[in-house]
């Protein structure tokens, strides 16, 4: 599989201009000795792919967790110039925003005594599942002022506290959001669905911080090891898919239009500043913001819960950072002695900005970006720091969590729902979903070990470890 391709340093291999027709740069990946055998050669030849559109710098990248995806490979991260690059929905995916938020609680795993209770009542209280509807009431004129300003829109209407939105990727508010270009039948799949859990890998988790890596770093991200924390993994629902599906139908035809050659169709383009690019582009950051709502929206029902449940207030669970995956985001990087702007695509893959950028919350700007890893409903998760290595390597850029080995049909023919949830139940990690189907698809086993990525990135030093979180009680759609 790695036959062709040059080994930069232990973790860092290169796909050479060449192994596809039309490369105008290399493509690069992390995979450690750990991994090398869930690679995926079709994801090598997405990723080659991505290094021929127009107006890419440096490298076609790709982090550890890589598996086939649709256009560009999931990890995949790719930055264009301004003036001369494109943006392509190939390069974000049809979850718009899918990203990840973790909540900070005083409570000690030892206050928990009652985790079945307080799973029931959480899947009780959040929609969850395929077709789930919220519990708002949201008017046209509500929808379309949440696309435009996201997480602040949701503060302003009683769904969570100011710092909710310091403590988001972009405020929680993409700049450049244009509820225009977002269609009727996509406002109308968004209308009932915001606040709602969703299905697929989509998670509500309650967590216990079980290792300190960097109890400096911890510290100042208010964590400490036996903590009770909930982690919420969701995205833009069927509005971000919408999106994407009316913006390809256009691009297909722009990049012809534009005499862009592509060697895949799901690459499908246009120039950054084009009508149709801008539209795109307007509408991605609508539904981005719109994601962002989604998990704010959660997140106030969550806090609701633990309030009631436990006596606590509804300040004393912090929002300690919420991380988006799939978007593509207008950036300033330093490239070849210069600084420029560049149009960052990340798709399945995390943003991980180093010390001392000024987009990092002021309280965090010290250490770097939290960098939020969720597991697979049976694993660990991980709380790491973004790096100047990552700014200097990968446009500051590292993995977004354990990455499929196994596809969800073979997955519910490999263990039936009933004996994975009984499996974990025997580790003591007590799941709710909406049905076994949707608890084998997503079982443990069907992922890359989550530990074995955050291991390969580390020691790339896109991102360094800062705590470790198990898994107690999970929601699944």
């Amino acid at each position: 599989m790695l036959e062709g391709m040059k080994k930069i340093d232990e973790v860092e291999w290169e796909v050479p201009v060449g192994y596809v027709p039309g490369m105008r740069v290399p493509a690069r990946f992390f995979l450690s000795e750990d991994l090398e055998e869930s690679l995926e050669e079709g994801a090598v030849h997405q990723l080659a792919n991505v290094a021929t559109l127009p107006g890419i710098v440096r490298h076609a990248l790709a982090m550890p967790d890589i598996h086939s995806g649709y256009g560009f490979p999931i990890g995949g991260v790719a930055a264009f110039r301004e003036e001369t690059g494109i943006i392509s929905p190939g390069g974000v995916g049809y979850d718009i925003n899918c990203g990840v938020r973790l909540l900070a609680t005083p409570l000690r795993v030892e206050d928990l005594t009652q985790m079945r209770a307080l799973v029931e009542e959480l899947f009780r209280t959040v929609p969850t599942g395929v077709g789930a509807e919220s519990r708002m009431r949201l008017s046209a004129r509500g929808l379309e002022e949440m696309l435009v300003e996201g997480v602040p829109w949701a503060v302003r209407e009683g769904y969570g506290i100011e710092a909710d939105a310091v403590h988001c990727e972009e405020n929680g508010q993409m700049q450049g959001a244009d509820a225009v270009p977002v269609s009727k039948r996509a406002r109308k799949r968004g209308m009932p669905q915001a606040g709602t859990l969703g299905a697929g890998n989509h998670f509500l988790e309650v967590q216990a911080v079980d290792k300190v890596f960097d109890p400096g770093v911890a510290a100042v991200y208010g964590l400490e090891e036996g903590q009770v924390c909930c982690m919420i993994h969701c995205g833009s629902r069927g509005l971000g898919h919408q999106v994407c599906t009316d913006h390809l139908r256009v691009l297909e035809s722009a990049t012809r239009r534009y005499g862009i050659e592509i060697p895949d169709r799901q690459l499908a383009c246009a120039p950054v500043h084009s009508p149709e690019g801008e539209a795109y582009f307007g509408a991605m950051a609508a539904a981005a913001n719109y994601a962002w709502v989604n998990r704010q929206v959660i997140t106030h029902e969550v806090r609701k819960v633990f309030s009631r449940l436990f006596g606590i207030e509804y300040e004393e669970m912090p929002l300690v950072y919420d991380v988006a995956h799939n978007v593509a985001k207008r950036e300033v990087h330093d490239t070849d002695g210069r600084r420029e702007t560049l149009y960052v695509h990340r798709k399945g893959a995390t943003r991980a900005f180093g010390p001392g950028r000024v987009e990092v919350p002021q309280d965090y700007r010290a250490v770097g970006q939290p960098v939020i890893i969720p597991g697979s409903m049976g694993s660990f998760s991980y709380v790491l720091h973004g790096t100047g290595t990552a700014m200097e390597r990968t446009f500051g850029s590292t993995c977004h969590g354990a990455g499929r080995v196994m596809s969800r049909t073979a997955a519910k023919k490999s263990m039936p729902g009933k004996e994975v949830r009984e499996a974990l139940l025997g580790r003591g990690i007590y799941v709710r979903a909406t049905s076994d189907a949707s608890i084998a698809e997503e079982a443990p086993a069907a992922y890359k070990e989550s530990d074995k990525v955050v291991d390969t990135v580390t020691r790339a030093g896109l991102s360094m470890p800062v705590v470790r979180l198990r898994p107690l009680g999970v929601i699944k759609g």
